[in-house]
């Protein structure tokens, strides 16, 4: 999930541009442009699928792990390959505002981190994962309020369409004892939005790019949540394959060759068209849990997930015709 603008690209788009001549034609840059625009859209289709199957992983890993003890690794060795990454790209490391990036990651990586993984041990995948991505239904009003971003147009649309998939996704007119779950995954989006806040925040006063910001933010709440696993008692691990398998897919493949396709994205198209692509994720967490997981929804949650989508292509067509 991105933070902010990378900055000034450093990568194929600008060496490329470099490496021509003045007297070279322009179609060369031309061409380089369009061929690196055509990796970048591959690099979001393969960070949707990356990041959504991970939800499986995360739900079938809990046979062999606690929890908290699983968030506190992934999220602790996924922080220190991205800083190995920072340091090999020479990129600035010094924070001038880690009061609010600490805050940052209390909220993006401690906070998301235990309610989406509750929502995992509660309930099912597809639900959880597209409950949580109601993040920017709570952004909205959050902006207003912090930042004087005023509600208008077609938001008032995403907003209705969001609030009543909400009410079909809960159904609460059957009081199911499953609604700890649904509880969980709402609240990782609160927590997502509110760290978004907490980004708008330190990007407005404290520029940093996304990288750096990335890896502190999630060096200081894995920490917390280190703290918080060895607080709260859980079974003992099973260092089975699939254990083994699941930590190296969030570390490695999940948290730093994602994070590097979406900054390589963001160098390369408009926010609006990387804001888009991040609807594939929940769509291909729920189609993965329904094939590997048998996890299909119901016709009234299956209604209600199709209109927070519906609700989310909305605003992130806004976001793209601006």
């Amino acid at each position: 999930m991105p933070h902010s603008d990378p900055g000034s690209p450093i990568g194929p788009s600008a060496t490329a541009s470099a490496a021509v001549p003045a007297s070279a034609p322009v179609t060369a840059g031309t061409a380089a442009a369009a061929r690196n625009q055509r990796l970048a859209l591959l690099a979001l289709a393969a960070m949707a699928i990356t990041w959504g199957y991970n939800w499986v992983i995360m739900k079938n890993v809990l046979r062999y792990v606690g929890p908290m003890d699983f968030q506190a690794l992934r999220n602790l060795l996924g922080a220190l390959v991205l800083l190995a990454i920072v340091l090999l790209r020479r990129m600035p490391l010094r924070v001038t505002a880690w009061r609010r990036v600490f805050l940052f990651g209390l909220l993006q990586t401690t906070g998301f981190s235990v309610f989406v993984q509750l929502a995992l041990v509660h309930g099912d995948v597809g639900k959880s994962s597209i409950l949580t991505y109601t993040m920017p239904f709570w952004v909205i009003p959050m902006a207003w309020v912090s930042f004087g971003e005023r509600i208008r147009g077609v938001q008032w649309l995403a907003l209705a369409l969001a609030a009543a998939g909400l009410v079909l996704v809960l159904e609460p007119w059957h009081g199911q004892a499953s609604i700890v779950g649904e509880v969980m995954a709402l609240l990782a989006g609160l927590c997502w939005a509110l760290a978004m806040i907490t980004a708008k925040w330190i990007k407005r006063d404290c520029p940093m790019d996304v990288l750096p910001l990335t890896t502190w933010q999630m060096l200081y709440g894995a920490l917390v949540l280190c703290v918080i696993a060895w607080l709260v008692p859980e079974r003992a691990i099973d260092p089975a394959p699939y254990f083994w398998g699941a930590l190296l897919y969030n570390v490695f493949i999940s948290t730093a060759l994602a994070w590097a396709l979406w900054v390589f994205a963001l160098q390369h198209l408009s926010a609006g068209v990387v804001g888009l692509s991040a609807l594939g994720v929940p769509v291909v967490g729920t189609l993965s849990a329904w094939l590997q997981l048998g996890e299909a929804p119901a016709r009234m949650e299956l209604a209600g997930m199709f209109l927070i989508v519906g609700a989310l292509v909305v605003l992130s067509l806004r976001s793209l015709k601006r």
